[in-house]
């Protein structure tokens, strides 16, 4: 649970935080705990209006100021631990909370990267506190985070930014296949592509002199009013491919933004599966609509609901959202849907699999949305599976498929390699490793959250300054670490799956696979945080192979398309693997599911991306709440 569902209230908030020098947190971790005595100034004249409007009697969850909301006991305590109910004890399941007869209160759940849990047998029992000898520890204080206001600074603003690097030319080269009727003409310079001058003054300044394959071609389907299913390699510059035309038609075909007492509607929606990228996404919108009447909003969860709240109501043309946020805000009626332009799913093969799938069709579903065919509707991501082709089929009109490069494959700018290591070995080896790397920042993923910060400690306390983030960190802790990341405060970040999606670091040079994950897309997406535009970057995996015998086959197959050197082992254990390979790469990898023969196999003339496996839901790691 990330507190969507939950009402501020009268809370007093807490915003600003101290850096603990001692050992408590890890040596150079970047952990900064919140300062109990340090409190946000909460002024009622300002925040009492939206704090009424958020409490809605119609939203699950809540209850009015003498009344008791089945989410809270009779101490008006919270009995909410990460939405997960009342823990793992035998009062009570995961999910689900009790209300004063002991009954479970089948309440929705949101959070960002999982779909609805519903309880129901679970929850807390009846008896009131005290009553058992067991109690339940108290609930970890819940976090009411404010960011800090984005910079309006010109030149703070367009610093950042990754530079195209010494192997950018090779995208001229890289094959692109456009499928749909009425394909429009790719445009080969930023001016060519119809964008008006206010538009390419932006992009001029943040530093980008020609387009990408991806822009080039999404671009033009863009502004033509198409709905778009695009496939490209990670760090190739989708983001812009999709926010370019965007805030270019916003700002030539100007529409009334409406905004009333009680909801605003955006005229554009981007939904991202991540916080991070999602902030991402923010700040390269703000960018690139720099000094003009398009204002743009971020809303996720880990944050003060009336902080975001009324910022949306101050007005949002561009509204970048997490789903559990963004369908906390529907149900609050703060959103609506009736005047969307622009609907856009970032990450959309992580939006459409299992986890996501329920919010994307509530929020598809909506009464107040926009018919299919009366708004664009655009899905950008590394990866496509053909199974996930078919799931989004039924949310766009009339689509064009475009596929920039192999997708699917590993970027050739970045090296792989791979060390055969066993569990025990991995430490020692990373520690050796980073020594011969010398200060090359360096971003190491683990599966689990617990070993996220067992290693940064142990990082830290080897002198590598480290910091972590992943989904049990809070929110301001995780932007911290980004930012200390970023700024090259820590020269290492250690990440679960949080991290793996999207997020555009600049200077990431090497990428290190501390646990390989389960899935091979998610492999690919993680490498692909180095060597982005063009530049060079590192990849440095360590097989256990009591662990990670499922993925041999397909690292081989990755190994193979992006040109890299094989150890001969890892050929040993994939010759030896009982596990059938989750790919199917062809001589070109992108493949419009739209093309397969009415036995529902790729034709012959190009290879795509089979339906073994590489389209069924991955399972999360228990431990990874994202």
């Amino acid at each position: 649970m990330e507190g969507e569902m939950w009402d501020d209230g009268d809370i007093q908030v807490m915003v600003q935080s101290s850096v603990d020098p001692g050992r408590s947190f890890g040596r150079g971790r970047g952990f900064r705990p919140i300062q109990k005595s340090t409190i946000y100034d909460n002024d009622p004249g300002k925040v009492s209006s939206v704090i009424d409007n958020l409490r809605d009697d119609d939203v699950p969850g809540f209850a009015k100021n003498n009344e008791k909301s089945s989410g809270f006991n009779e101490r008006g305590g919270a009995n909410f631990v990460r939405g997960r109910g009342g823990g793992r004890g035998r009062s009570g399941g995961r999910g689900g909370f009790s209300d004063d007869t002991g009954g479970s209160n089948r309440q929705r759940s949101y959070d960002e990267n999982t779909n609805a849990r519903v309880n129901s047998g679970g929850g807390f029992s009846s008896h009131k506190a005290g009553e058992c000898e067991n109690s339940v520890d108290p609930p970890k204080p819940r976090e009411l985070y404010i960011p800090p206001e984005p910079v309006d600074d010109e030149a703070a603003m367009f610093d950042g930014g990754i530079s195209c690097g010494i192997n950018f030319d090779k995208y001229d080269n890289i094959k692109v296949e456009v499928t749909g009727e009425n394909v429009p003409q790719p445009a080969e310079t930023f001016q060519s592509a119809g964008l008006c001058q206010f538009v390419l003054d932006n992009v001029k300044k943040s530093g980008y002199l020609k387009p990408t394959p991806v822009q080039k071609h999404a671009l033009p389907i863009i502004m033509s009013g198409r709905d778009l299913m695009a496939c490209a390699q990670t760090g190739s510059g989708k983001t812009a491919a999709f926010l370019l035309p965007m805030i270019n038609t916003l700002i030539r075909d100007t529409k009334d933004l409406i905004i009333t007492s009680q909801h605003c509607e955006p005229h554009a929606i981007i939904i991202s599966p991540t916080r991070e990228l999602a902030i991402q996404i923010f700040t390269e919108a703000r960018k690139f609509s720099h000094g003009s009447i398009v204002k743009v909003v971020v809303a996720y969860g880990g944050t003060a609901v009336y902080h975001q709240a009324r910022q949306v109501m101050d007005g949002c043309h561009i509204l970048v959202a997490t789903p559990g946020r963004l369908i906390d805000f529907v149900n609050r009626g703060r959103i609506t849907f009736s005047s969307i332009r622009f609907l856009v799913l970032d990450e959309a093969d992580r939006m459409l699999d299992m986890g996501f799938m329920p919010d994307v069709e509530r929020i598809m579903n909506h009464s107040t949305m926009v018919p299919n065919g009366e708004r664009q509707t655009l899905m950008f991501s590394a990866t496509f599976p053909v199974d996930i082709q078919r799931l989004a089929g039924k949310f766009l009109h009339s689509y064009l498929f475009l596929a920039i490069g192999i997708v699917g494959g590993a970027c050739s700018d970045v090296e792989q390699r791979f060390h055969l290591v066993s569990k025990f070995e991995k430490r020692p080896k990373l520690i050796d490793l980073l020594s011969q790397e010398g200060s090359e920042k360096t971003l190491v993923f683990v599966e689990m959250k617990r070993t996220a910060d067992f290693i940064a400690a142990y990082l830290s306390d080897n002198d590598f300054p480290t910091t972590s983030i992943h989904g049990d960190r809070m929110q301001q802790q995780r932007e911290e670490a980004l930012w200390d990341f970023k700024s090259g405060r820590m020269g290492v970040l250690v990440a679960t799956a949080v991290a793996a999606r999207g997020l555009d670091i600049k200077n990431v040079s090497h990428v290190v696979n501390f646990d390989l994950p389960k899935s091979i897309d998610e492999y690919v997406h993680r490498i692909g945080r180095t060597g982005r535009v063009g530049n060079c970057g590192k990849a440095t995996s360590f097989y256990d192979p009591e662990c990670d015998g499922p993925l041999a086959k397909d690292l081989l197959k990755i190994l193979e398309q992006a040109g890299q050197n094989i150890p001969p082992w890892l050929e040993k254990y994939a010759a030896d693997s009982l596990y059938s390979s989750q790919t199917h790469f062809g001589r070109f990898g992108g493949k419009d599911f739209r093309k397969f023969d009415k036995n529902g196999e790729p034709d012959s003339f190009l290879g795509g991306v089979s339906d073994s496996g590489r389209g069924q839901p991955q399972p999360l790691e228990p431990e990874e709440d994202w």
